[in-house]
C-alpha cells in the first residue's frame, strides 16, 4: 500500500440517527459506489430556521424535515446522471446544476403545501432550509491509485478525507462568523448559506486529488459538533475501525459513540478506497496511537482535571454556605435581641401625662436664656457706638450753656 493501490471502493457504511423517531431532520445519507466511481452525501434540515410545521399526506412535518429529503432525492438523481466513467466531471457547472435543481424542487414543494405566509419577519427564518455536503469520486487513471474528489457543499455539514497521516477537512463551514474548526466548537455562529425555497444560495465547489488508500467521510454537525475537538472526531471514526470485524460492526460502534454525546440528529456516510478492512486497520493503527498520545489523551486529562477542580469548588461552596449558616446561628440571637424583646410591663412605662408643675425642657431653656442675657458681654462695636453718642451729647450741652 505504500506505493498506492489500484483497488476501488471496498468498505462503506452510512447511517441516520434521529433524536425523535420518524421526525429526525437529517435525511438518510447517499452512499453509491462502483469500480471507478463513488458518491457520498449528507443533508441536515435546519430545524431552527425551518421549524415551521406543515400538514402533509404523512402527517405534520417540519420544513426542515421535508427540505433535507427533497434535496437528497434531487441531488442523488442529478449526480448519477452527471457522474459517469471516462468523463471528467465539470465541477463548477455541476455545482450550478445542483443549485438550480434543488431550488426549483423546494420552490415547487412550497407552492404545493399552500401554507399561509408567516407573520414572523427575520433573516434567520427560511422556507424548507437544509444543508448539503457531497463527495463525488472519479478514478483519474485506471492504471494507478490517483482519484479526483469533487467536493460540493452549502451550509455547515462537512466532508473529510482521512489519510495515513490524519484527517483533513475538505469543505469550509458556511457561517456568518467564519472561524477554524476548534473555534466553531466553542461558539455557535449562524449558517450564512444554505439551500432553501425562499432565499438565494450558492453551492460551493472544490477539487482535490487523492492517492489511495484513504477514507472519505461526510457528516452532519450532530456527528462532530458535540465533541471536545476535531481530533476527537478523527478518533471517533478510527477507534471503532480497529476493533470492527466488518463494516456493519464499525457502523454500530460509531453510532454508539455519537449517540452518547450528541444533542442533535446525526447522519454520516463513510467509504474506504484502495484497501480492504484488514488493510485499513493496519494502515490506521499507528495513526490512532499517535493521535491518542499527542492530542486526545492530553485534552481528556485536562478535562478530567477541570472536572475535579469544579467538583472541589462546588464542595468548597457548599462548605462555605454551611459554615456561614452555622456562624450566623451563633451571632443572630444577640444581633436581633431588641427585635424580639418582650414588651415592658405597665409599671416600667413612662407616665402618659407628665407633671405640669415641672417646667418642660423648652421652658427651662427660655428661662436660662433670659437669666444669662444681662451677663452676656456686649460686642466691641456696640460699646464704641455708645461712647460716641455720649461724647456727642456732652458737646451739645456745653455749647448750649
Amino acid at each position: 500500500m505504500a506505493g498506492g493501490s489500484t483497488a476501488g471502493p471496498t468498505v462503506s457504511f452510512g447511517f441516520n440517527v434521529g433524536k425523535v423517531l420518524d421526525h429526525g431532520e437529517d435525511s438518510d445519507p447517499i452512499l453509491r459506489e462502483g469500480p471507478d466511481l463513488a458518491l457520498l452525501a449528507v443533508f441536515d434540515g435546519m430545524g431552527g430556521a425551518g421549524g415551521t410545521v406543515y400538514e402533509t399526506e404523512n402527517g405534520p412535518r417540519s420544513g426542515a424535515y421535508m427540505a433535507s429529503r427533497i434535496a437528497r432525492d434531487v441531488v442523488e438523481r442529478r449526480m448519477l446522471d452527471l457522474l459517469v466513467p471516462d468523463w471528467n466531471l465539470r465541477g463548477e457547472a455541476a455545482a450550478e446544476e445542483l443549485r438550480r435543481s434543488v431550488q426549483e424542487a423546494l420552490e415547487r414543494r412550497l407552492v404545493e403545501l399552500n401554507a399561509p405566509p408567516s407573520r414572523l419577519r427575520s433573516r434567520l427564518l427560511r422556507a424548507l432550509p437544509t444543508t448539503m455536503t457531497v463527495l463525488a469520486l472519479q478514478r483519474k487513471n485506471r492504471a494507478d491509485s490517483t482519484w479526483l474528489c469533487h467536493v460540493f457543499w452549502a451550509g455547515d455539514s462537512r466532508a473529510y478525507v482521512i489519510e495515513a497521516d490524519g484527517a483533513h477537512q475538505l469543505s469550509t463551514d458556511d457561517l456568518r462568523d467564519p472561524n477554524d474548526a476548534m473555534a466553531n466548537l466553542r461558539q455557535d455562529s449562524v449558517v450564512s448559506n444554505a439551500m432553501s425555497a425562499d432565499t438565494e444560495f450558492h453551492v460551493n465547489y472544490r477539487l482535490v486529488e487523492l492517492q489511495a488508500p484513504f477514507l472519505l467521510v461526510c457528516a452532519t454537525d450532530g456527528c462532530f459538533g458535540y465533541l471536545p475537538s476535531p481530533m476527537h472526531f478523527e478518533r471517533l471514526v478510527l477507534i471503532p475501525l480497529l476493533e470492527a470485524r466488518n463494516a456493519e460492526a464499525w457502523s454500530r460502534a460509531v453510532q454508539t459513540e455519537i449517540a452518547a454525546v450528541t444533542g442533535d440528529d446525526a447522519a454520516m456516510s463513510v467509504m474506504g478506497v484502495g484497501a480492504n478492512l484488514k488493510e485499513l486497520q493496519a494502515l490506521y493503527a499507528p495513526r490512532v496511537a499517535e493521535l491518542e498520545e499527542q492530542f486526545t489523551a492530553p485534552i481528556d486529562e485536562l478535562s478530567r482535571s477541570v472536572q475535579r477542580a469544579e467538583q472541589e469548588l462546588e464542595a468548597q461552596r457548599q462548605r462555605q454556605l454551611e459554615q456561614t449558616e452555622r456562624l450566623w446561628a451563633g451571632y443572630q440571637p444577640g444581633y436581633e435581641r431588641y427585635l424580639h424583646a418582650p414588651e415592658a410591663p405597665d409599671e416600667a412605662r413612662p407616665a402618659e401625662h407628665p407633671d405640669k408643675s415641672r417646667p418642660s425642657l423648652a421652658e427651662e431653656t427660655d428661662v436660662a436664656g433670659a437669666e444669662s442675657e444681662a451677663d452676656r458681654p456686649r460686642p466691641v462695636v456696640d460699646s464704641l457706638v455708645e461712647r460716641r453718642a455720649d461724647t456727642a451729647a456732652e458737646s451739645a450741652s456745653e455749647e448750649s450753656s
